[in-house]
């Protein structure tokens, strides 16, 4: 690879600027032959610095080409100025202009596909030269070829400029047809090469695809069956293209037959010979690689730049895969592949305009800083004592660490240099010489690590170096994340952009270690202390694939993180068509680096569930303050050659955090974006992650994505302090324990007294059974904690009875519409209705939950659902549903009431004043507000309330745990059918007494009517009371009008406006005392 390499001492570019490209080149050459690297910046050429309110820009006269300027400011903590906005171009112009800056500057594109540094990289490969064109020379390729119906061919070629006839760069041949699939070209008289794609034996036309000037060039072709569509590509952009290239006519295309003979150089008249010189090739060509798909405009883009798609590659570029004919000449070539574009964006100051250039060019550039970065740094270079710096540079008798960071020039370091560099750092860091590092030596120290990062192995060096240089990286990377050296790295928070720019730095020194991997050596692991590193290469070709895990122990005996590409992506992976990946991990133990990201704390979410939810029934929740990194933070990245692709993984990390009094936290799988809020260097996101099973000491997660991963514990902050945490514990257990006995009574009440039996006394003591067994069950539920079995019992059981209290509201609900709006279904039919409601359905629901997430089922920390997983949503969705149908019910119910009040007011009252109408109506509103709230559930709604403050914590809980008492109270206490049962019972103990009677007592004492409320008959004991069936009267009358849905209206019975006896009572209840 063409490198440009200087002593520190010999600084050329003072002497360099102003001479011709020949100057240059020989300055270039030179550099070439040193062995350290320092594009060096002469004193009479320092950067200009440029201020405005909210930038400062470094302008850089030293003209460097693209990739050594991006490399200049990364080093420098700065980046390669962005293309600026469209309305900012003039103004930015006049500003460079201003400072007497013209000409061309680098500028680094928005949104580009070099956005993100990609360096050149050499590439050594066989290179065929076919010297003179004759009839004898050729390659053979030792594959074997099936039928393709479509198909990519890609190389690099250079011309010979001396022959314009025309020339064969390969031919494919089988038994049945010579001319099958070939590439022909040849110099048209302005001197372009001319391609033509020959399929089936039908000739495309020759077209100019570039200019045979003798360089290399990269060229691919493209064939499909669909149409006979064609493509010629070359040096990555598409020259020519059509359709209609097949044989059969474009309605009936033939794929490109298989197990033929491919050659190289030759133009094939039989199977395999009968070679032409005429028609032979000359010049040299290299890199190979045929698919069989048709590769995207990207794929072709990284083919030019030596990075190989395996996805669909019949043949891969290797000289054990060649036959190659004795005067062929095979040359080992350093390929120096262009970058992913050809071209780099430039800024032309003086006429506000941009343009392109080669990004191989030399020109000046211009380095961003944001202000407070910028000063930052200043402030940290005017208060150095550089004492890191001198005891380095001492001991390594050169200069390592330089004075200023604004001094030193691009290092283009070797690996002997880097691994010298590192060994010498580590040692001096490592001797505690400098027990807190200032500002200024943490600066120094990363920008070594960059220089490091950016090493390029070359030919010749010794690759077991290598495995070193990462043991000594990685120390050097401890000691600076070291707890002392906490306070430091807040000190240039605005520099950095965050210490995760650290995990990046190791990420590139990861990729270092790829060319250690062989056949034999398929794993490379390094641990120092807290970090750890490993790279490996799998092969997916095998018949058995596994999940790869990478496992790291922890620091306590027994203990391990995790993270693992499960065995179904491996198998997705095959199926794609690769044949080998690279997996690249690290790791980060719980440290500095997590200190430091806790100040990060904004996390960027995808919608979801949510975080938290109900701890149990009757208890409410803190709110969210922060999140802090309470694990290791662990990596995972694949690679197909040289190139990321992407795939699921799963983690589990062992939680760290320390207990937060006062707070409660929950685990939040989350993983670094560096491109979210790039001015911080990024920030935590959620997106393609979930928690897949939560334990006390550790969490579990899923990301369908491949990065750097942690645990963020969200702490909520209790919205109680401790002694009203206590007061809200203590009614909760009175009020339920209150709640329980009333509801016993109540039920033990309508079994004894005799109450008539009906829809709405069996639908009332349903409930009253399932509420009580909730209840209790709840009192006691921390009792079962220590055991888990019994915890799970409890919890199982906990969900089973208040999901069918809910259940049997919910029946109350419809039982109350059925009363309320006609509806054609017999008794029978609508109690078998009603009990598969009440009870199959929360018997479905719990069976269901437990069936599909019983491993995640109970929370960690109480008995009762896991808030944090989706199983909370098998209690707090149903419980949704049923109260927004009862609300829907009760708010029907109010209409009919005080619509048939205002009717009954009108009749009974017309001349009454308004006053009285707005009581009516008022009262009217209200009573079965009153009576329903309790069956109905609509208490319950006070708990979304709760996060409001502390107020609405006790009216939920006074509200809910005290439901039986109210129960009680309305349904029992106040119950004419009870208390009427109950005066029955009395008078009939009274009537027995009296054995003299000869008539029979009347026990219907109660002047309110004792038409059955459910049916609109008389009671059995109202009817044996009346001397002759002749007596009675109807006592229901059925009203219809108009907007009245069919409402059937009770008539004659207690009202709801006693004394007024409107006309119309709500049927679900019948109560006498409102």
């Amino acid at each position: 690879m063409f490198r440009r390499d200087l002593r520190p001492h010999s600084c050329f570019f003072s002497f360099l600027v102003g001479l011709s490209r020949s100057l240059l080149a020989f300055a270039a050459l030179a550099k070439n032959q040193t062995s350290t690297g320092c594009v060096c910046l002469s004193p009479g050429f320092a950067p200009v610095t440029i201020e405005t309110p909210g930038h400062t820009y470094e302008y850089v006269a030293t003209a460097l080409d693209w990739w050594q300027a991006d490399r200049y400011c990364e080093q420098h903590f700065a980046q390669l100025l962005l293309e600026p906005q469209d309305g900012e171009q003039g103004s930015f112009s006049k500003l460079l202009q201003s400072h007497h800056i013209r000409g061309s500057v680098w500028l680094k594109e928005r949104g580009s596909v070099l956005h993100k540094t990609k360096r050149r990289r050499g590439h050594t490969v066989p290179v065929l030269v076919f010297r003179d064109k004759t009839d004898t020379k050729y390659v053979k390729v030792l594959s074997e070829f099936p039928a393709l119906p479509a198909v990519t061919a890609c190389a690099h070629l250079q011309w010979d400029t001396r022959t314009q006839e025309v020339a064969t760069i390969f031919s494919y041949a089988v038994p049945a047809f010579t001319n099958e699939f070939q590439l022909r070209g040849l110099v048209d008289e302005e001197g372009f090469v001319r391609f033509a794609l020959i399929v089936h034996g039908h000739h495309s036309p020759y077209l100019p695809v570039f200019r045979a000037d003798g360089q290399w060039h990269h060229f691919c072709v493209t064939w499909q069956q669909q149409n006979g569509t064609w493509a010629i590509y070359t040096d990555g952009k598409r020259r020519a293209a059509a359709s209609g290239l097949c044989s059969g006519g474009p309605t009936a295309p033939q794929a490109i037959s298989g197990q033929g003979t491919f050659i190289i150089g030759q133009d094939q008249d039989s199977l395999g010979g009968t070679f032409r010189a005429q028609e032979s090739f000359s010049g040299n060509i290299t890199d190979l690689h045929i698919w069989q798909r048709v590769l995207s405009s990207e794929h072709i883009e990284k083919a030019r730049s030596c990075w190989v798609e395996e996805q669909d590659l019949l043949f891969g570029w290797s000289s054990n895969a060649l036959e190659v004919e004795s005067t062929v000449q095979a040359v080992a070539t350093q390929l120096l592949c262009p970058g992913p574009v050809e071209e780099c964006r430039v800024l032309e100051v003086g006429s506000s305009g941009f343009s392109y250039a080669s990004c191989l060019q030399t020109l000046p550039f211009i380095c961003h800083y944001s202000k407070d970065a910028y000063w930052q740094l200043k402030r940290a270079q005017l208060e150095a004592s550089h004492s890191l710096a001198s005891r380095v540079n001492t001991l390594a008798v050169r200069t390592v660490i330089p004075d200023s960071v604004f001094t030193s020039g691009v290092q283009d370091m070797n690996l002997s240099v880097a691994l010298d560099a590192l060994d010498i750092l580590a040692t001096v860091l490592r001797a505690g010489e400098v027990p807190v590092l200032e500002p200024s030596d943490l600066l120094a120290v990363l920008q070594v690590l960059k220089q490091v990062s950016d090493l390029e192995i070359q030919e010749g060096d010794e690759l077991e170096m290598l495995e070193q240089l990462g043991q000594y990286y990685m120390e050097v990377t401890e000691l600076i994340l070291e707890e002392q050296n906490t306070g430091t790295w807040s000190l240039i928070s605005q520099v950095i952009r965050g210490p995760m720019a650290v995990v990046e730095l190791c990420d590139r020194m990861v990729s270092l270690l790829v060319p250690l991997l062989t056949t034999e050596r398929t794993k490379i692991t390094i641990q120092h202390g807290n970090i750890g590193m490993e790279v490996r290469e799998l092969e997916l070709g095998e018949q058995e694939l596994s999940g790869e895990a990478y496992v790291v122990q922890s620091p306590e005996k027994g203990r391990h993180d995790l993270i693992e590409v499960p065995v179904e992506e491996m198998q997705r992976l095959k199926s794609r068509g690769l044949r080998r990946v690279t997996v690249k991990n690290m790791w980060f133990g719980y440290g500095s680096l997590q200190r430091c990201l806790s100040g990060a704390s904004a996390v960027s979410r995808e919608p979801a569930g949510p975080e938290g939810g109900h701890k149990s029934p009757s208890t409410a929740v803190g709110t969210a303050v922060g999140t802090a990194v309470g694990t290791a933070v662990i990596s995972c990245t694949l690679l197909s050659g040289h190139q990321e692709i992407s795939a699921s993984v799963r983690y589990r990390l062992q939680h760290r955090l320390q207990d937060l009094p006062d707070t409660l936290v929950g685990p939040v799988c989350a993983f670094w974006n560096f491109s979210l809020s790039p001015d911080a260097g990024g920030m935590w996101s959620t997106a393609g992650c979930s928690v897949a099973k939560s334990f006390p000491d550790s969490t579990a997660c899923f990301c369908n994505h491949t990065t750097n991963f942690a645990i963020l514990l969200q702490v909520y902050e209790m919205e109680r302090t401790t002694k009203e945490e206590f007061t809200l514990q203590t009614l909760t257990f009175i009020g339920c324990g209150v709640s329980f006995c009333a509801l016993i009574v109540t039920f033990i009440l309508f079994l004894v007294v005799g109450v008539p039996k009906s829809e709405r006394t069996t639908v009332h003591k349903n409930l009253i059974l399932a509420l009580a067994a909730g209840e209790a069950l709840l009192m006691f539920s921390e009792l079962a904690k220590p055991s888990q079995v019994l915890c799970f019992m409890v919890t199982a059981f906990l969900h089973l009875f208040f999901m069918a209290a809910f259940s049997w509201m919910l029946v109350e609900g419809l039982l109350l519409w059925s009363k309320v709006v006609a509806v054609n279904m017999s008794e029978g039919r609508r109690m078998k209705f009603y009990y598969v409601t009440g009870w199959g359905l929360p018997v479905l629901i719990v069976g269901v939950t437990l069936a599909t997430s019983f491993e995640k089922y109970v929370a960690a920390n109480h008995c009762w659902l896991n808030v944090q997983t989706n199983v909370i949503w098998a209690f707090v969705g149903p419980v949704l549903f049923i109260l927004a149908v009862n609300s829907l019910v009760l708010l029907r119910v109010v209409t009919v009431t005080v619509a048939s009040a205002r009717r009954r007011s009108k009749m009974l009252t017309p001349n009454s004043s308004l006053e009285n109408q707005i009581g009516t109506q008022i009262w009217a509103t209200a009573k079965p507000v009153l009576v329903l709230l309790p069956v109905l559930g609509l208490t319950w709604l006070c708990g979304l309330l709760v996060h409001l403050s502390i107020v609405w914590a006790y009216v939920f809980i006074v509200l809910n745990s005290l439901q039986g008492l109210y129960i009680f109270l309305v349904y029992a206490v106040y119950n004419s059918e009870v208390r009427n049962a109950i005066r029955r019972m009395k008078d009939k103990k009274k009537a027995l007494s009296f054995t003299n009677c000869s008539h029979p007592i009347n026990y219907l004492s109660s002047p309110r009517n004792t038409n059955s409320w459910a049916t609109g008959k008389l009671s059995p004991a109202a009817e044996s009371a009346l001397p002759s069936p002749e007596q009675k009267e109807p006592p229901v009358k059925s009203i219809t009008s108009k907007g009245n849905f069919g409402a059937r209206i009770p008539m004659g019975i207690s009202s709801i406006m006693a004394p007024e006896r409107p006309a119309v009572e709500l049927t679900a209840f019948k109560s006498s005392g409102f």
